[in-house]
């Protein structure tokens, strides 16, 4: 296993592998790698001859009074554990290789996808995402490659972008994975003290308060999130960003619930601002 720095090494790489006849999976990360990405990587490792990881914590993604400076940067236990699985390269390039002096082209997706659940309190968020795997894509050029439904919002996004732009990459959506009171793991868990990581679960349990209230018969998207609200706000630590229920085909908003009905949250626990989802099927 190796780590590449260099976009050109990285691309003679897979243009080899590609003109040798394997196929080639990706798995785009910011690194810190946690369970949930072994499961993606694992995943590629089964179902292609080579497996590229990027891990490059984008700036372009981060908004000014985010966590760009202080996100986690693991890189020597990430390739071990890409190693451990069977990954084949790292591509850990530097932002002034990805984004060099004169840089000025965006990828913008979608006002309808992006002015709703992460899109209105992070602006620019999904332009950084899909400008640097619209880069990723073209660089190391991959038949598959594998996304987690933790980032619920970004896989719809992603797959509608390479449909879009017929980049001809198979997107890989990989279930939530989570520990073992629920809580779907993540690089951000590690800022919770534990108070904190106690506090956490709240997003899981109030999910499933509303499936539940949604499997007896109670279909009214208000009285569901009046009921999911309540569960996170009962605790002390919680504090909403956002809890929607919309149409995961559309992302049109709903009144009453249906099959392929999102939940979807963001709640700060203390300073850290945690995800989670459920795509309802009646």
């Amino acid at each position: 296993m190796k780590v590449i720095r260099r976009i050109e090494e990285i691309v003679e790489i897979t243009r080899k592998i590609k003109a040798d006849g394997y196929s080639l999976g990706m798995v785009p990360t910011m690194g810190c790698l946690h369970e949930g990405h072994k499961s993606l990587i694992k995943k590629a490792v089964d179902n292609n001859d080579k497996v590229v990881v990027s891990v490059f914590v984008n700036p372009t993604q981060f908004g000014p009074d985010e966590d760009y400076e202080s996100y986690p940067r693991t890189l020597e236990a990430d390739a071990k554990l890409c190693e451990e699985i069977g990954a084949d390269y790292i591509f850990h390039p530097e932002p002034e290789e990805m984004y060099p002096e004169g840089y000025s082209t965006f990828v913008v997706p979608s006002e309808k996808m992006t002015n709703i659940l992460c899109g209105i309190t992070r602006p620019g968020h999904f332009r950084g995402v899909c400008t640097v795997l619209t880069k990723l894509f073209n660089i190391i050029r991959p038949d598959r490659a594998y996304f987690g439904e933790k980032d619920i919002q970004q896989l719809a996004i992603v797959k509608r972008m390479v449909t879009d732009f017929n980049f001809g990459i198979d997107i890989i959506a990989c279930p939530i994975v989570r520990e073992d009171d629920g809580l779907a793991k993540s690089s951000r868990n590690t800022y919770l003290n534990a108070e904190e990581r106690q506090a956490a679960t709240v997003l899981r349990r109030s999910i499933l308060e509303g499936k539940k209230l949604i499997d007896s018969g109670v279909l009214i998207k208000e009285d569901v999130l009046k009921t999911i609200k309540s569960v996170i706000e009962s605790e002390k630590l919680a504090r909403i960003d956002y809890v929607e229920i919309i149409d995961f085909d559309t992302f049109d908003q709903v009144d009453l619930i249906k099959d392929n009905t999102l939940i979807a949250m963001a709640v700060y626990i203390g300073k850290t601002r945690l995800i989670d989802n459920m795509i309802i099927n009646l």
